[in-house]
């Protein structure tokens, strides 16, 4: 009887540690993603110099980008920054303090501080993803925030901070 319930101790460690593992590899997997993601879109917003709009502009890549890789994560933006909450349109959001809507990604132009020319900018980028388990679904929505390298006069007209 005593090496049925030590059996029985120690599949339920095993089990205990594979699922760790797979939580781990599920953690990894999805920041990974994110992680490219939000590579890609600095890559972009550099190339374009800045938030543009039209035909070949960074807004419209972007939402394409994002529609082709499956990414599908909304949450909210902080204040003072664009978000976007439609892939299918080019429109940018201004956030306000108020405001709960859910968007697929943040854009914060910044002034650059560090800079003698008064017209150099950078832009601050939010993206979101899901830790989720194959059998437990979403758990949590974490934050992966990265910054493009300075613009000097940008094609937009954001309102920087």
């Amino acid at each position: 009887m005593r090496e049925g319930i030590g059996g029985i101790w120690l599949t339920q460690l095993v089990i205990l540690f594979i699922l760790i593992f797979v939580a781990f590899l599920a953690l990894s997997l999805n920041y990974t993603k994110a992680f490219k993601v939000k590579n890609e879109l600095l890559t972009i917003i550099e190339k374009r110099e800045g938030m543009t709009s039209g035909d070949n502009g960074s807004i419209g890549i972007i939402n394409n980008y994002l529609k082709s890789n499956a990414y599908f994560v909304t949450h909210g933006c902080p204040e003072n920054s664009y978000g976007v909450r439609d892939l299918n349109s080019q429109a940018l959001t201004l956030v306000t303090k108020n405001d709960k809507s859910e968007y697929y990604y943040c854009v914060t132009k910044v002034h650059s501080p560090i800079s003698n020319n008064k017209n150099n900018y950078y832009y601050k980028v939010n993206i979101f993803f899901y830790f989720n388990l194959p059998v437990l679904g979403d758990i949590f929505k974490f934050d992966v925030n990265g910054s493009t390298k300075n613009i000097t006069n940008p094609a937009d007209k954001l309102q920087s901070y």
